[in-house]
């Protein structure tokens, strides 16, 4: 255990030097992922209502005066007066203990058609979010009785096609004007446009000190070495326009770029390497191999492929003719997805088919589609046929382990039993057609549903997919430059990833319960000029990068801050903090420890040893590592749109205490030591490589006293802690 007396010197410094100058912004950097209340109730509470409550409770029936499909009728209660559920309160809910409850008279359902555990959990969890049940639309209607007939689909109409994102996104022509020389790139007119209208004007450039920082943890998520900084600094002293372009070529040059674009890419991607399950020490339907397909993502980044091709190969390198052997590693993005035990039964692949719809559609498409699965989806023009009609697509296809030459395991190998050169990928099955499963239920079958894609977003005499399972044609018709969504879902992301926020706030859901662009004009002109270029990756990274808006300052004045509280016009730079990611592959750089090599097998993140990037971390669904989960790494269990941003007590205690940061503080702190012969040049030095920049005169005079004191820890150095609070400072946690 480390000394209290250290830790109280610690934090003391820690206080005086760091805390302060990030009180103005912590409430900005605390944040938690919003819950989508309307589809957890959809998914997962309705369905479960439907099947085994409603016959005794709903329209029909009343047993004890108890209703259970409208909301009012649930608060009210039966014959006893007492509300079936306490909203927020699952452990007072009479509908849990009901369903709970181990008495042969006092159990709903009945005996036999008793709810499974995952299902109660389910139900508990709605009601400890609040039990949100969405309004009908019709307040007076109860539930219909279930149907033995499929029911009235939605028909798709021209006002469903005039909602804004399901209309082709145009250039602005003329593009607005701006009434000074601050625009650098097209979408400055955009922003210097709205910031006019609002009467707010932009921030003056930041430092070249903070710009050269920005950008390197933005393109590479790694820090600028000092003599990057000095170069930089003398050369935009010469020519301003001509040091940033350079530096941000070097920087989309570099093979680090993939690796940064990579770590935005594999959450949406959901990736992992086993399944959210284990029975013994049966691995059977783990991914040995996965790393094939991030060292793919990676090469695909740092390569240049076109954006739409890169989806194209993700979803059907197989089907597409002269793909190179290399390219079928992409097919990883299905074949990576979740497994579940007894796959022969139909109900445990429809949960399957689940999650491809939803992963690829709200990946690519920014839709919610998977919301269709039980019903006609309640906000936007997507219908159950639309749903099923993907659903047959990834039901005629088939998750294989495969090698290069076309060798496949069979599914029940052990992961240490594969071959080396393995792939998990998909390939082409028998194609079907699904039915339509009413209200979800895999025995409630209605009509058969064509593959193809989905209507409001196709032509409206557009065919079935007719080539094997369909994944060619799905593949074409979400990458064509035809489709609303797809490049400014992409744009959208791009520009959060560099800009610190959206321009659309819900990145995953651009239908109607999704939120409106702030900048819409911005958003079409990019995702067009985006297209229209050649869906270039590093082209539209580049116009960021070197935009007006971009190299603004983070800071402002009081009155700015209260008029633009959200920064939503961009009228200053988003002060943000560093991923999980661009925090540790920092330590490890500043202390000279990080591995250089790109690519290769996952490591075992919780190991101090390990010195790889943090984006070749071993991705577990089973148990997500330590460090992966104390600092907000996204469940692998599903597609993740956004990060949360916390500041816990377990995140400090590992900064403190931690082999890893006590190895990495005392190898950064003989790297200072041996780098200069006096203790000023290397407290210099410590700043510039933490930091970029010089310290002023009061940190220079705070770190000697400190560096003058005894240490108070057995085994460290006094430089060793100085290191270790260098690290864990919070401006070494932020990018200006």
């Amino acid at each position: 255990m480390r000394s209290s007396a250290k830790t109280i010197h610690i934090c003391h410094l820690f206080r005086a030097i760091f805390l302060a100058p990030v009180l103005s912004f912590s409430n900005a950097a605390i944040s938690s992922a919003a819950v989508d209340l309307v589809a957890q109730f959809e998914k997962e509470v309705r369905p479960l209502l439907e099947e085994s409550c409603f016959k005794c409770h709903g329209p029909e029936k009343q047993k004890g005066g108890l209703r259970l499909d409208r909301k009012a009728d649930v608060m009210s209660g039966g014959d006893s007066g007492e509300p079936a559920l306490v909203p927020g309160k699952s452990a007072e809910s009479q509908l849990v203990a009901r369903i709970k409850s181990s008495k042969s008279d006092d159990v709903m359902p009945p005996k036999g058609e008793r709810l499974k555990p995952d299902q109660i959990a389910a139900i508990a969890r709605w009601i400890d979010n609040g039990a949100h049940w969405p309004a009908p639309e019709n307040p007076d209607a109860g539930t219909a009785p279930k149907p033995t007939a499929a029911p009235a689909t939605k028909v798709i109409t021209d006002k469903d096609r005039d909602f804004w994102s399901f209309k082709i996104p145009q250039r602005s022509q003329p593009v607005p004007a701006a009434k000074n020389a601050w625009a650098k790139q097209p979408l400055d007119f955009f922003i210097a446009s709205a910031l006019a209208k609002s009467g707010l004007a932009p921030e003056p450039g930041a430092a070249p000190a903070v710009l050269i920082r920005r950008l390197t943890y933005d393109l590479t998520g790694l820090p600028p070495t000092p003599e990057e900084v000095d170069t930089f600094v003398q050369s935009a002293a010469r020519n301003p326009q001509s040091a940033i372009e350079s530096l941000v070529d070097r920087l989309l040059a570099s093979p680090r770029f993939g690796e940064r674009m990579a770590s935005m890419w594999l959450p949406l991607a959901r990736y992992a390497e086993d399944q959210a399950h284990q029975v013994g020490k049966d691995t059977k339907f783990f991914y040995p191999h996965a790393y094939r397909y991030r060292a793919w993502v990676i090469d695909a980044f740092n390569r240049g492929i076109p954006y739409d091709q890169f989806m194209k190969l993700q979803l059907a390198a197989d089907r597409m003719p002269g793909t190179d052997p290399s390219d079928l590693a992409a097919l990883g993005f299905l074949g990576l997805g979740p497994k579940y035990y007894n796959r022969g039964r139909l109900d445990v692949m429809a949960d399957e088919w689940e999650d491809r719809v939803d992963t690829v559609c709200r990946t690519m498409l920014g839709l919610t589609v998977a919301c269709a699965r039980c019903h006609d989806h309640k906000f936007d023009p997507i219908s159950m046929r639309d749903y099923y009609a993907l659903a047959g697509v990834f039901a005629s296809t088939a998750m294989v382990n495969k090698t290069p030459d076309g060798k496949t395991m069979k599914e029940g190998t052990k992961a240490a039993e594969m071959d080396p050169a393995v792939m998990h990928i998909v390939e082409d099955a028998k194609p079907q057609d699904l039915n339509v499963f009413l209200r979800g239920n895999v025995d409630s079958k209605g009509p058969v549903v064509v593959r193809r894609f989905i209507e409001v977003l196709d032509k409206k005499d557009a065919s079935a997919f007719s080539d094997g399972s369909g994944r060619r044609e799905l593949a074409e018709r979400i990458a064509s430059s035809e489709n609303p969504l797809t490049a400014r879902v992409f744009v959208n992301r791009v520009w959060a990833l560099l800009l610190g926020k959206p321009l659309v706030s819900t990145p995953s859901n651009f239908g109607h319960s999704g939120a409106m662009p702030v900048n819409p004009e911005l958003l079409d002109d990019l995702a067009r000029r985006f297209m229209d270029g050649g869906w270039s990756v590093k082209a539209l990274v580049r116009e960021i990068a070197l935009s007006a808006t971009y190299r603004q300052a983070s800071s402002c004045d009081s009155g700015k801050l209260a008029r633009d509280p959200d920064n939503h016009l961009f009228s200053r730079m988003n002060r943000r903090r560093l991923t999980f990611e661009q925090w540790r592959d920092s330590v490890l750089a500043h202390s000279g420890r990080l591995t250089e090599s790109v690519g290769g097998q996952s490591a075992d993140i919780d190991a101090p040893d390990n010195a790889f990037r943090t984006v070749y971390a071993f991705v577990s669904r089973l148990k997500l590592s330590e460090q992966l989960m104390r600092f907000d790494y996204p469940d692998a269990n599903v597609h993740s749109e956004q990060r949360s941003v916390t500041t816990t007590p377990m995140q400090k205690l590992f900064m403190l205490n931690s082999p890893f940061m006590l190895k990495n503080a005392a190898s950064f702190a003989a790297r200072l030591q041996a780098g200069a012969t006096d203790d000023a040049a290397r407290i210099t030095n410590a700043y510039r490589m933490t930091l970029a920049r010089e310290p002023d005169d009061a940190e220079r005079a705070l770190a000697a006293d400190f560096l003058r004191r005894p240490s108070s820890s057995p085994g460290m150095t006094r430089w060793d802690e100085y290191a270790q609070i260098l690290l864990i400072s919070n401006p070494m946690l932020y990018v200006d």
